[in-house]
């Protein structure tokens, strides 16, 4: 056992605590690592507000990039001191989702107990798979990928979810292809990212809309061919004069209903909706299913950009390394463990891109 500090979650709406936890050694396939930076997203806020459910009291947190402290029997590509991210996608690796090559759909069985648990016993839940606000997690090993040296941890961080959810909804679900016409709701740090997959894709046009102008101003420096405000009169008939035509793909990456009403405006026939961003339970939203199927249109999901780790993080990195892909421009803040409070307050505004907690 060994006594960590995290935040905790104690009733949902409320400010997170910091105190001390009791943190279980790694069983078989399991590994502990050391978390060096943890980012702040908008799913772990969604959690703490109670937006999707779930056990209290938790401990939330699932961006995160660190070391290998121990590692659980059975454990043989990772040792101590190896630098690795930490992901909430946990695959068994032999269901029918995770052989056909899609491990963000694992069907393997519930979850192990959580490792976490106060110094009475009490359990507190592991939130997320990774419960990552804290100076240590025990993760499955799946949810790893190694890292090579050189990258910081901070930046790390940022590619155990929110990069790879929006890139990979612009290249793995969207399957943008070189000419496409693609719009972008929302340029936060998912939609910056989409945006970047998009021009990395060969798109020949990438148009962002959101309501802040200077997310917009954002948006460019990433790689947006045109931008809209959100606010416009009828913004999707903005970006058709733009184009000349309608979108091929337009991603929804925020979690809000009027962007989910308006996106399918943005489609030419053919087109496809990509479901990014995630509302709270229950929201929804409405589309004419007869003009989906006259036009021949689509509406997919994208769960963690449908990331392969051992397939996407190599080549991420690699084109990080060669200064095609914007990373440690992402970083909008640095905050300690005991201003998580302040990080999720700065990040609620919608002005930060990702802030990071710095262990």
């Amino acid at each position: 056992m060994t006594t960590v500090r995290a935040a905790i979650c104690e009733t949902f709406g409320a400010p997170l605590r910091v105190e001390a936890l009791t943190l279980r050694a790694p069983g078989p396939g399991e590994v502990e690592v050391k978390v060096e930076a943890c980012a702040i997203c908008h799913s772990d806020i969604t959690y703490i507000d109670g937006g999707w459910g779930g056990e209290l009291p938790a401990v939330f947190g699932h961006e995160a990039a660190g070391r290998v402290a121990r590692v659980g029997p059975g454990v043989t590509r990772l040792a101590p001191g190896d630098s690795v991210l930490v992901t909430l996608i946990r695959a068994c690796g032999h269901c029918a989702p995770c052989a056909s090559g899609h491990p963000t759909r694992c069907s393997a069985p519930a979850r192990p107990p959580s490792p976490l648990s106060r110094a009475d016993g009490t359990p507190v839940a592991q939130g997320l798979d990774c419960a990552a606000f804290a100076e240590r997690v025990v993760v499955h090993e799946s949810q790893t990928a190694p890292l090579p040296e050189g990258i910081p941890m901070e930046t790390a961080a940022l590619l155990s979810c929110g990069v790879i959810t929006g890139l990979g909804a612009a290249v793995n679900t969207a399957r943008i292809r070189p000419g496409e016409v693609v719009v972008v709701i929302g340029a936060g740090g998912v939609g910056l990212n989409a945006i970047q997959g998009a021009r990395l894709a060969g798109a020949a046009r990438v148009i962002a809309v959101d309501t802040n102008p200077a997310k917009l101003d954002a948006a460019r420096d990433f790689g947006a061919t045109d931008a809209l405000l959100a606010t416009a009169p009828k913004p999707w008939a903005g970006a058709k004069r733009i184009a000349g035509r309608g979108a091929d793909a337009v991603l929804v990456t925020v979690g809000a209903i009027p962007a989910y009403d308006s996106a399918a405006r943005y489609l030419a026939p053919g087109g496809r909706l990509v479901a990014v961003g995630m509302p709270h339970s229950g929201a929804k939203s409405a589309w004419e299913p007869v003009i989906l199927a006259a036009t021949g249109q689509a509406i997919t999901g994208s769960f963690m950009g449908d990331t392969v780790l051992a397939r996407d993080i190599p080549w991420i990195v690699d084109l990080y390394h060669q200064g095609r892909l914007k990373l440690d421009e992402l970083i909008s803040g640095r905050w300690t463990l005991d201003q998580i409070n302040e990080a999720i307050a700065d990040t609620r505004t919608g002005a930060a891109r990702r802030n990071v907690l710095i262990f």
